[in-house]
């Protein structure tokens, strides 16, 4: 049977009617809420307490206003509520203020009678108060007279303290006296269940009788981490089964911080001590802080079980990893921390909750990322470390490796940095190689085999193979399709691409760093880092031709090999001989890469990458023939020649465009070096108008190569000429200039759309600007008036037969010789007026600009349109 509609998309539009129904039915229903509460009689005349579950809730009102959209939260007039709330924090702390002032000023003028009938009086009258206000229905001034009881009591302690007990140790007595009001205020605020303070305040009370009894008692630094421990576990027991949220919140911070100092208190023992039994009793104390948290994670919600699960896989790798470290040298003490927290991810078939585990492997994470962290300094120091070597090139061959990189890093102190490294690459290398297994392993976490994005109709249609399941126990659907809520989690084939791209980025650090640790002889160093330059381009060409060249294995390879054939390529710099050999090596390497490699961006990177070492090598053979800079300027211009050439047999290839780029910065390094000589300098310009004249041959390049070519050749003229001391450059311009004016109007003739700066534009800055610039430094009269009206009647006529080249040539020129003529009697009237004339011609100038600002610019707008319609 055939639908019309097919069933997929009437099963997408019956899906679109039905969640327009649902929104619908829920806007009728929060209007059919706000109508009821329109028609209920107004509250009685107490006070409303503190209903967090009524924001957001519409407010009694008359039937015909219109409804609020939810959340909003209506504009209440300054009622009672916020003035009773003001009364009362100022009358509590008048209140609170006068009992200090007693107790600190007018308690010695009283007996002991009156002392204890006072305190008694008011104490008891300020705890008794709350509840019967609170048989009124007055709670928010049974709160303010709680929060008086409160103060109250921390008063008689201190007053108890300082006439009753004087001699008795401050600290003993406030351990027992916070563990006394502790417990009392926890008796009353469960025997006052309607007050929000009294609870809370007792968790904070119970925060320091264990901490103030071990230093009463001067207890070791394990004794107070002991305590900090216990109060820590207390906490986490009223955290989890305590009463209102306040009580919770207060709970988890106090927890939070108690238990933190217990950690580093038991961290800084375990790491100072002297061997593995001096070790095993902090050890208790981190492995008791472990299995806390890791018990209250057991039944803690989501969020706090995996801050559980992390603080303790840390507990359990400090106290477990702290004895080997303690028995080891400084060097090899991370290596027993890492391989603690690699041991946790066993917790994957440990039969913990979900969010738990899920804390404890990443605290196996964390582990590890620290681990390379400590290491990863080390291996920045050998890549960047023979940067040194530019200052003296050629010196001579080092001993061996670690002098060769000229860094004062304590390398015997950091001998298990490759040997952490190479541990890490490992195992994400046997991850990337049996990845299925270690899906299959971490199934109870919730990690899936990665499915296919089904589509919109396939999975409308419930097609075989494209059902997408929420893992057990998630809260919503792993994929929803066309859902506004609609989460992804990264895919397996990201996730085993970074852990291959890892493990072949961390090998390759091990292999460098046990090279310098070891300290193997400079030749095996140099030897080495090609070879495994080499490895890196092989792999980034395998993996690149595979048709994933855009994974993370091939990328971490081809960044790879690049960062090391830069480094090695400094590296070499200490020998002639390795030199040559390197940039040999690396050339003809990327140049290999370059041919076999199939995605057009890594071979670009690998042509572009093998001119560079080319050049570099050009570079080397003038200063192995002894040629100063700017001789060895023509042999740098050998390889920029090559890709000319490549260009020309590549033609569109896209590699080509980046290899002439790549040559043509060789050619202006070229230039820099031969700025120092004049005739040099004209030498090389003439050759690179040379090769770009070259590449202008091709119809692709022509209009950027060709004008290049005429600018380089002109520059080169004009360079000569001033080498050569020519003070009337005219005659040896004009001959120029006169059959290209010929030719560029037998141009115009043929082709009266060609534009006047093909035609004219060479042959008049052939004569102009050398012109120009040999008039700026004459102190004649006879050159400048020559040039001024030869570019006048240029100017003029450009403007005659709208010739654009003409007329800005000739305007250009005819402004600047002005301008130097002018300069003398200016410079002279300006000496001449007041200072402070300038600046006031400057700021009337700027507001006439101002004022005038869109008439300007639409004359700007005429010229340039006016301009633009010019040849």
């Amino acid at each position: 049977m055939e639908h019309v509609p097919p069933p997929a998309e009437e099963l997408a539009r019956l899906d679109r009617e039905l969640a327009e129904l649902d929104a619908r039915r829920a806007q009728l229903l929060t209007r059919r809420a706000w109508l009821l509460a329109a028609l209920r009689p107004p509250a009685p005349t107490a006070a409303p307490g503190w209903n967090p579950s009524a924001w957001g809730a519409p407010p009694p009102g008359r039937p015909g206003a219109p409804a609020q959209p939810w959340g909003h939260v209506p504009k209440q007039p300054s009622a009672p509520r916020s003035a009773q709330n003001v009364l009362l924090t100022l009358g509590g702390l008048l209140l609170t203020v006068a009992a200090v002032a007693f107790t600190l000023v007018s308690w010695g003028s009283m007996g002991i009678g009156g002392r204890s009938a006072v305190l008694a009086a008011v104490t008891l009258g300020a705890l008794i108060a709350p509840a019967v206000l609170l048989r009124r229905g007055l709670a928010a001034t049974a709160e303010a007279l709680a929060a008086l009881a409160l103060v109250l009591t921390l008063l008689d302690v201190y007053a108890v303290h300082a006439v009753a007990a004087p001699a008795t140790d401050g600290l003993g007595f406030t351990a027992v006296a916070s563990a006394v009001l502790a417990v009392l205020w926890t008796a009353y605020g469960l025997a006052l269940g309607k007050l929000r303070l009294p609870l809370p305040a007792a968790v904070v009370l119970a925060q320091w009788p264990l901490l103030f009894w071990a230093w009463a008692a001067g207890a070791p630094a394990l004794v107070v981490g002991w305590a900090l421990l216990a109060t820590a576990v207390l906490d986490g027991v009223i955290a989890l089964r305590g009463k209102g949220p306040g009580v919770r919140v207060t709970a988890c911070v106090g927890g939070s911080a108690m238990g933190f100092s217990a950690l580093m208190v038991g961290l800084a023992l375990s790491t100072t001590a002297s061997g593995p039994l001096g070790a095993a009793a902090p050890g208790a104390l981190l492995l008791a802080a472990a299995a806390a948290a890791l018990a209250g994670a057991w039944r803690a919600p989501k969020g706090f079980a995996r801050t559980g699960g992390v603080v303790a896989g840390l507990a359990a790798v400090a106290a477990v990893g702290g004895l080997p470290a303690a028995a080891l040298s400084d060097g090899w003490r991370v290596l027993a921390y890492l391989l603690c927290g690699l041991a946790l991810a066993g917790v994957v078939r440990a039969g913990l909750p979900r969010d738990a585990a899920r804390g404890v492997l990443a605290a196996s994470g964390v582990v590890v990322a620290g681990a390379l962290v400590w290491a990863l300094p080390s291996l920045a120091a050998v890549l960047l470390g023979p940067v040194t070597l530019l200052s003296d090139v050629w010196a001579g061959s080092p001993e061996g490796f670690r002098s060769a990189l000229g860094s004062t890093l304590p390398w015997s102190e950091l001998a298990a940095a490759p040997v952490v490294l190479a541990l890490v690459a490992g195992l994400l290398g046997s991850a990337y190689r049996w990845w299925p297994s270690v899906v299959r392993i971490a199934a109870p976490l919730g990690v899936r085999e990665e499915t296919p994005e089904p589509d919109a109709a396939s999975a409308a249609a419930g097609a075989p193979g494209t059902a997408w399941t929420a893992p057990p126990g998630a809260g919503a659907p792993w994929y929803t399709v066309g859902g506004a809520g609609a989460r992804r989690r990264p895919s397996g084939a990201a996730l085993r691409g970074a852990a291959g791209a890892g493990a072949l980025a961390l090998g390759w650090g091990a292999l460098l760093l046990a090279g310098v640790v070891l300290d193997v002889p400079y030749a095996v160093a140099v030897a080495g880092e090609t070879a495994l330059v080499g490895g890196l381009l092989a792999l980034a060409v395998r993996g690149a031709g595979s048709g994933r060249g855009a994974s993370a294995v091939p990328v971490t390879a081809l960044v790879g090999a690049v960062s090391g054939a830069v480094s090695v390529g400094l590296l070499s710099l200490a020998s002639e001989g390795a030199a040559y050999a390197v940039f040999g090596a690396l050339a003809v390497l990327f140049a290999g890469a370059a041919v076999r490699v199939g995605a057009e961006v890594p071979r670009a990177v690998f042509a572009v990458a093998s001119v560079v070492w080319g050049t570099a090598l050009t570079g080397f053979a003038g200063r192995s023939l002894d040629l100063d800079p700017h001789e060895a300027a023509p042999l740098v211009l050998l390889v920029p020649a090559v890709t000319v050439l490549l260009g020309a047999r590549l033609r569109r290839n896209p590699v080509a465009l980046p290899v002439e780029l790549t040559g043509a910065l060789g050619a202006l390094v070229a230039v820099g070096l031969a700025v120092s000589d004049a005739p040099f300098l004209a030498l090389v310009l003439a050759l690179c108008g040379v090769l770009a004249a070259g590449a202008a041959v091709r119809p692709e390049r022509r209009p950027v190569a060709g004008c290049l070519a005429a600018a380089l050749f002109v520059l080169a003229t004009w360079v000569r000429l001033a080498a050569s001391e020519v003070s009337f450059p005219e005659a040896y311009t004009l001959p120029v200039t006169v059959p290209a004016l010929v030719v560029g109007a037998l141009r115009r003739r043929r082709d009266p759309e060609a534009s006047s700066w093909t035609a004219y534009g060479p042959g008049l800055a052939a004569t102009l600007l050398p012109s120009l610039a040999v008039a700026w430094t004459d102190t004649d009269w006879l050159r400048p008036l020559l040039l001024g009206v030869a570019a006048l009647v240029i100017t003029l006529l450009g403007a005659r037969y709208r010739l654009q080249a003409l007329l800005v040539l000739g305007g250009v020129v005819l402004a600047l010789d002005g301008l130097h003529e002018l300069a003398p009697y200016v410079a002279q009237v300006a000496g001449a007026l007041p200072r402070w004339l300038p600046p006031a011609l400057a700021g009337l100038l700027l507001l006439v600009v101002g004022a005038t600002y869109e008439q300007r610019l639409r004359d700007a707008r005429r010229l340039k349109d006016a301009l633009g319609r010019m040849r």
